[in-house]
């Protein structure tokens, strides 16, 4: 937890007030897939999933901490929500916080996250202040000034907002309308082109709800003791979509405040966009560095090829790492590789005249000789088979998952194979819904097919 004053510091504001996190780690990750998919029917935490070789839920606890949130509280719906999150950041030693769980028997009377925060509130005995998050995504924001414009509104909640043009918002995210001060009036769902127009005056800053939410926590509890809403926890109570509205409908007073920018991580499209914008500098709460970070036992591995250390081809000009590139451990470079913008994990192969863009490489991954890849992510111990007569082009936003193989030949766009799947070679684009197979290549799993990337969505699931 963190005491806020009128500085940020240690101080008092209406005397001393508590902040603690309240992390929600829970749905089944449809949307993000391949990502949170080990293996056909085993499923990845969205919190678990990697990103640039550590759990999103890590880099989480990392930025709240460094924001002074010393007291995590975890609310986890589901075995692999739960156990994956404990397994990544365990009861907080390392990071100099404490983590709670919520508690396994309150799963089976969860029915969405204004749900799990009601419950984790009266289970925890939580009296005082807390930021709300989701566990896929990444914030930019001034806590402290948040937290004390909050408390000084005299707000039950504080929704965090972020701007998008009314393009992006239209038929895709849920907006909002306030008044001067900040109190939200009414909620939009997904309003269409030309009721966005009509709603603001500048069609650059429209806001969506990123999510994020700063709540007193005792009288939040006390209105989930109520027998309305009560009732509606039973049966479906969502923070956006029910949770919300039943709290502006009733009179109570909900804020928004804008902050710098919220990463979304819920499908391949949004994770690939937002680990460009990190990898370029742009969500400075990770402390990433911002030249091409190269692990030394990458620049001392030789190539089978040309016998040369990476060092070596580096200053001779053989090989091309530009900016925002981020190489782990003992990963094999070829002569004529040029990396850009991408993650590559440990003992990943890069072989000779390959090219990455916007890429997601992970641990073990291979990538054939003259393959094209741009704006993909690759699982673990994925392999891209290619050869510089037969070149592999993947782009658009695809994703492979863990040990997924793509043939020698393949041109893909926008497409998502499951773990363990095999792609054959030919041109595949993204089939009009999952239930629409392309026709213009194969793939080959016992339990899995090819489908498109979904995304866009402002529903989490």
């Amino acid at each position: 937890m963190v005491r806020m004053g009128v500085t940020g510091r240690v101080g008092r504001f209406c005397g001393d007030f508590m902040l603690v996190g309240i992390a929600l780690a829970g749905g089944r990750g449809v949307r993000a897939r391949p990502l949170t998919l080990e293996s056909p029917g085993h499923i990845r935490s969205k919190a678990a999933v990697s990103f640039l070789g550590r759990p999103l839920i890590e880099w989480l606890v990392r930025a709240f901490r460094a924001q002074g949130i010393t007291s995590f509280h975890m609310a986890a719906n589901g075995r692999e929500n739960r156990y994956q999150v404990k397994e990544a950041v365990g009861y907080g030693e390392r990071f100099g916080v404490s983590v709670r769980y919520s508690r396994p028997r309150s799963d089976r009377l969860n029915t969405g996250s204004g749900q799990a925060t009601l419950a984790i509130l009266d289970e925890h005995d939580l009296r005082g202040h807390a930021v709300v998050f989701p566990t896929d995504s990444l914030f930019e924001l001034d806590l402290a000034a948040l937290a004390r414009e909050h408390v000084a509104s005299g707000a039950v909640v504080t929704v965090g907002t972020v701007y998008r043009t009314a393009e992006q918002v239209a038929g895709t995210y849920g907006t909002l309308v306030a008044d001067e001060s900040g109190r939200i009036e009414r909620f939009v769902e997904k309003p269409g082109i030309e009721t966005v127009a009509s709603m603001f005056a500048d069609l650059s800053r429209v806001p969506i709800n990123a999510g994020l939410y700063v709540i007193d926590c005792a009288r939040l509890r006390g209105l989930g003791a109520t027998p309305e809403l009560a009732a509606l926890a039973r049966h479906g109570l969502d923070w956006g979509g029910d949770l919300l509205p039943w709290l502006v409908a009733h009179g109570h007073l909900v804020r928004c405040a804008p902050i710098a920018k919220a990463g979304d991580l819920g499908n391949p499209r949004d994770y690939l966009l937002t680990m460009a914008e990190a990898m370029a500098g742009g969500h400075p709460s990770l402390e990433l560095p911002r030249a091409p970070v190269i692990h030394p036992s990458t620049l001392a591995r030789r190539d089978e090829v040309s016998g040369l250390t990476l060092a070596e081809k580096l200053a001779g000009g053989l090989v091309h790492i530009g900016p925002g590139a981020w190489i782990g451990r003992d990963v094999e470079i070829g002569p004529g590789v040029v990396l850009r913008d991408s993650y590559v994990g440990d003992e990943a192969d890069l072989h000779s005249w390959c090219r990455l863009e916007r890429v997601a490489c992970l641990d073990g991954a291979i990538i054939g000789p003259g393959a094209r890849l741009s704006d993909t992510h690759v699982g673990l111990m994925g392999q891209v088979e290619s050869s510089l007569r037969r070149p592999t082009v993947i782009d658009g936003f695809s994703a492979l998952g863990h040990e997924a193989r793509v043939m020698e030949g393949a041109r893909l766009s926008g497409v998502i194979a499951l773990p363990g799947e095999i792609v054959e070679a030919g041109l595949l684009q993204p089939p009009a819904s999952p239930a629409s197979p392309a026709s213009s290549a194969s793939s080959t799993s016992p339990t899995s097919s090819t489908s498109p990337t979904s995304s866009g969505s402002s529903s989490r699931s």
